[in-house]
């Protein structure tokens, strides 16, 4: 008869709640969301300058929230922003960004929004095949303040109640030319997978 003590069978680990943040949350932060803010506002979880280093691990976050926030950054802090969502984004992570339409005034009542206004273009430089097509000396690779993210973006508007109850050739009419047509964009960054034949750069 053996002597050893029967192995007590193995208990899988608790699963850990998936990290979502939401960045300048304010005193209005989402519900499952961990509260971020540069301001000790009720509800806030980790109080955070966005501008420097976060204080998360690589590929630690499933969902970014970011909402009326990323104008309160100049071109080259929105950069680093951008950079940091990346780094701490799981592959596959969704970012979803809201800012004020570059069109609208909600863009420029705010004394501390920083210029540029946004735009959809500017969503086009945080896909990493697109900039070394088209802009390739905004990339890190050339520039040490430069892009390292790679995103796939897409976006849409939110649009003035008096454009958003018409046909959609209007709308689209109304966004090319008319100012105040839309009020806020809209947009979810996608954190995409690294190509394993792309070589790895030093």
């Amino acid at each position: 008869m053996s002597n050893k003590k029967p192995k007590k069978p193995s208990v899988p680990a608790a699963p850990t709640t998936p990290l979502r943040l939401d960045l300048g949350c304010g005193p209005n932060k989402r519900a499952g969301f961990t509260g971020v803010d540069s301001i000790q506002f009720p509800g806030i979880d980790v109080v955070a300058d966005l501008n420097q280093p976060w204080p998360w691990p690589d590929s630690s976050v499933e969902e970014i929230h970011c909402s009326h926030v990323i104008e309160h950054f100049d071109a080259v802090q929105r950069i680093h922003v951008y950079n940091e969502m990346f780094r701490v984004l799981k592959a596959g992570g969704k970012a979803t960004i809201i800012a004020p339409h570059w069109a609208s005034g909600r863009a420029y009542g705010d004394p501390t929004h920083k210029w540029p206004p946004i735009s959809g273009f500017s969503f086009f430089y945080l896909l990493k095949s697109w900039r070394k097509q088209n802009a390739p000396h905004t990339d890190s690779e050339f520039w040490p303040n430069g892009y390292k993210c790679d995103f796939d973006a897409t976006w849409g508007f939110s649009l003035h109640p008096q454009v958003g109850v018409r046909n959609q050739e209007y709308q689209q009419f109304a966004l090319n030319f008319y100012i105040e047509a839309a009020q806020d964009i809209v947009a979810t960054l996608t954190k995409r997978t690294p190509d394993p034949t792309s070589p790895a750069r030093s």
